[in-house]
């Protein structure tokens, strides 16, 4: 199995070059948008080769590298398919971004550049702005594969494709994983569905996210015929929504490799939710502002890629009732929104639904019912803690085993 990452580095060209790489990606956007309005209006979109047929020559004649021209008729197929399948209207292009096959660039690690050939043959080279974190990608066991050069504010950005072969282990263990607003809650069992660990990483990508989605919008409210037109304030929106992304993408990296360090940990095959479709069951509710934010698909992708580096499984299974159904055959006592009481001691729904999803992945792994050992022995890293930020349930209920990894 082949495991992809990409990394997006900046690039700087000469004053000439950047000329010829402004026109090459016109071209390209132009010829992409060419092959959709040819093909827009076919019943039928063609094949590979169909297109091959009827573009290849007509496009090699614009100055198109013979890969530069089956890249943009493939794009074209692309972008017509899924518009048609999402029943859009005709789509119109206007981002100057341009896919490049591995023969038609050359690229030196140790010198930091990027060789890229542009119409008639003609090519560019490129310094490229490295980071530290991308020189793991360069130990021998990463190929780079097809790349793709974008335009974006005044800067040139490449987008690095790096492959590598993946062998998947067997798993030893599994961990069940529930992500909330707040936490990510994980329980692990052995092959006999006996608890092994569980704990909570904190989250708090999110609220620090919603706080500037909500200065944006505050300021939108503040001036709602005129922002538009307001420079300052344009800019300051920007840089709002701008910085929530930015935490919101730091916070799913983080999490997903605490994740997946855990896992390889005890060498555990991954539960997740399948939440499909979340967002739109929740239209019109009172979390449907705060889930329009909330990351868990792009929590869920990063876990798997990273999970596949290491070699380890993921698979996802159905959350339903998975915090209202007991895991361990004790009676489930509901105190609150945010409390339960099973067999006696009080925990969070969150650990019943990460205890219950782990249950589910492995009675889905080993293709019949799970049960759980009632009298299974606790390990040593299970603590017992109140909830932070509730006297009244410390005071009250003073057994509470989620552990906080750190």
């Amino acid at each position: 199995m082949r495991v992809r990452a990409t990394a997006k580095v900046e690039a700087v060209v000469p004053e000439r070059g950047e000329a010829l790489i402004l026109q090459f990606l016109r071209a390209y956007r132009d010829a992409v948008q060419y092959v959709v309005d040819r093909i827009w209006s076919m019943e039928r979109t063609p094949s590979t080769k169909q297109l091959h047929k009827i573009f290849y020559s007509e496009l090699r004649r614009l100055g198109f590298r013979a890969h530069h021209v089956s890249e943009i008729y493939k794009r074209a197929r692309e972008v017509a398919e899924a518009t048609k399948r999402n029943n859009g209207s005709k789509p119109v292009l206007k981002k100057l971004t341009a896919r490049i096959h591995p023969l038609d660039y050359r690229i030196d690690f140790s010198a930091k550049t990027l060789r890229i050939a542009v119409l008639n043959n003609e090519w560019v080279k490129l310094k490229l702005k490295w980071y530290r974190y991308l020189d793991k990608y360069l130990d021998g066991s990463w190929r780079v594969g097809e790349i793709q050069v974008s335009y974006r504010n005044g800067k040139i950005f490449t987008y690095l494709t790096f492959i590598k072969g993946s062998t998947l282990k067997e798993p030893k263990t599994v961990l069940g994983v529930d992500i909330n607003f707040s936490n990510i809650t994980y329980t692990v069992l052995d092959s006999n569905g006996d608890l092994v660990t569980m704990g909570v990483i904190p989250f708090k990508g999110l609220k620090r996210a919603l706080h500037l989605k909500k200065l944006a919008e505050d300021l939108q409210r503040r001036y709602p015929r005129s922002w538009r037109f307001m420079k300052w304030a344009r800019r300051v929106r920007a840089k709002w929504l701008r910085r929530a992304r930015n935490i919101l993408i730091d916070s799913s990296h983080y999490i997903a490799k605490r994740v997946v360090d855990i896992a390889k940990e005890y060498s555990a095959l991954i539960i997740l939710e399948d939440l499909k479709k979340l967002k739109e069951k929740t239209s019109g509710s009172k979390l449907s502002w705060g889930i329009q934010m909330w990351c868990y698909r792009r929590i869920q992708l990063y876990i798997e890629y990273k999970a596949l580096i290491e070699g380890l499984r993921v698979i996802y299974v159905d959350p339903r009732k998975s915090s209202k159904t007991t895991p361990n055959r004790k009676l489930l006592r509901f105190i609150n929104y945010r409390f339960v009481e099973l067999g006696g001691v009080v925990t969070s729904r969150d650990v019943v639904a990460s205890w219950n999803l782990a249950l589910r992945g492995l009675q889905q792994m080993r293709g019949s019912r799970v049960t759980w050992s009632p009298d299974s022995p606790c390990n040593e890293a299970m603590k017992t803690r109140a909830k932070r930020g509730n006297p009244g349930a410390r005071a009250t209920y003073s057994q509470i085993f989620t552990a906080t990894r750190k």
